[in-house]
Formats: C-alpha cells, structure tokens, sequence
C-alpha cells in the first residue's frame, strides 16, 4: 500500500471519449483514457475499480472528486456525474466540476493569441469554445456554440488554433482552409483526465467546491450558445 495522502479521482466522460485519472498534488498516480462506443454504462465503474486496484488504492483513499461538466453527450455526462455524485454523497467528499472544453484548452501550449476548443455535439456538428491568451494562460472568451466544421473555418482568426476531436475528414479540411499550422496535433487534441484532475486540485485546495446535489451538466443543443464558464 503506496503512503497516504490525499487523492482525487477525475472522471471524464463527456464524449464517446471517456477518461479517468488519479492523482494526489504531486504526480498522477494512474490514468486511462479509451473510446467506448456508448457503453458507459458497463464500463465506468469497472474501469475506476481497476485503476485504483493498479495503484494499490481503493474507494476509501479518495478524498476529494473532479467531473468534466460538457458540453457533449447527454446520456455520456449523466453517467459520468452519476458515479462521482454517488461517491461525493457515500464518503462525504468534495466535488469539483470543470467544463470540458477548459479541460483541452488547459492542456495547449500558448502560442499566438487564439484558440478554438472542441468536442463532438452529435449529427456531424462540433461544440466550439473559444480562447484568449492572458497572462500565459488560456482563457475563454465568449460563448460556447454547437457548428459545422465550415461554420467554424469561418471563425477562425489569424493565426488562431484548433485543438479537439476532430475526424481525418475535418482535420483535412480545415489544413487545405488554414494550413497546416491550424490544428494541434492528435496526441495534444486527446482529452487526458491528468489535466481536469489538475484544474480540479487546484480549486478543491481554494476551496471552490459544487455541491453534489445541485451540480448539472452543460448541455448545448445544435441553436443554443452558452456563456463561458
């Protein structure tokens, strides 16, 4: 059994992309990140189970829990909440949610001054958050909104960025649009549960906690526009 301290699971399962991590402040102690074909269901609760049966912990080291929040699947977010609301209720544990999209752009390197983040919104479409760098960080700026890959080559600004899961088709085409300087690449557009568990820790340690009783999923639907977290 590995010395205690505080650890905090993290639990993405915002898209067909699902992740989970583990970490205590210092290091990720565990993570794993898969693409289910819609089985949340079956294949979350199993999957924390493994991870900290890897780690040599159990349910009893946790002390304190992360959700990406979306936008992205209803059914994916409601499940993902679920499990880490049950767990907040049972051990008596903080919560902390982060919107996904915070999730990829937390993860870029800042270079230039605009950034697009997305995930899939279902029927070929794309939820699109959009970033300013400030202070060598990267912050949102205004609404989040559901668009085809050409409404969003449409948006992009100089010299802008796209991060997120994006098919062959749609990287393609934004390249012959943009260039090849568009686009990060696949390894760094992956929706890694490390970084929600980082931005998590953080404002768990502040204090900046949800109560898991009144915590909700961002949804967007294909005409809404949300204003950024």
């Amino acid at each position: 059994m590995r010395a205690s301290a505080p650890v905090l699971l993290a639990v993405d399962t915002s898209t067909r992309v699902v992740g989970i991590a583990l970490y205590d402040g210092a290091q990720v102690l565990g993570e794993s990140v898969w693409s289910s074909n819609d089985y949340h269901t079956v294949e979350l609760a199993p999957a924390v189970a493994q991870l900290l049966k890897k780690c040599a912990l159990d349910a009893q080291h946790l002390e304190a829990l992360a959700a990406a929040l979306g936008p992205g699947s209803f059914t994916g977010l409601r499940i993902g909440l679920a499990l880490v609301k049950g767990l907040a209720l049972a051990r008596r544990i903080p919560l902390v949610g982060i919107p996904t999209l915070d999730v990829l752009a937390f993860a870029q390197p800042v270079t230039g001054e605009h950034l697009a983040a997305v995930v899939r919104a279902g029927r070929g479409r794309l939820a699109v958050g959009w970033y300013q760098a400030e202070a060598a960080a990267w912050r949102p700026n205004g609404e989040v909104s559901v668009l085809t890959v050409e409404q969003l080559s449409e948006l992009i600004p100089q010299g802008g960025r796209v991060c997120g899961e994006l098919t062959l088709e749609e990287r393609q085409f934004l390249e012959s649009v943009h260039g090849l300087g568009v686009l990060t690449s696949p390894a760094l557009s992956l929706r890694r549960p490390s970084f929600l568990a980082e931005l998590a820790w953080k404002r768990w340690q502040s204090g900046q906690v949800a109560d898991p009783a009144t915590l909700a999923p961002l949804y967007l639907h294909y005409q809404d526009a949300i204003p950024a977290a």
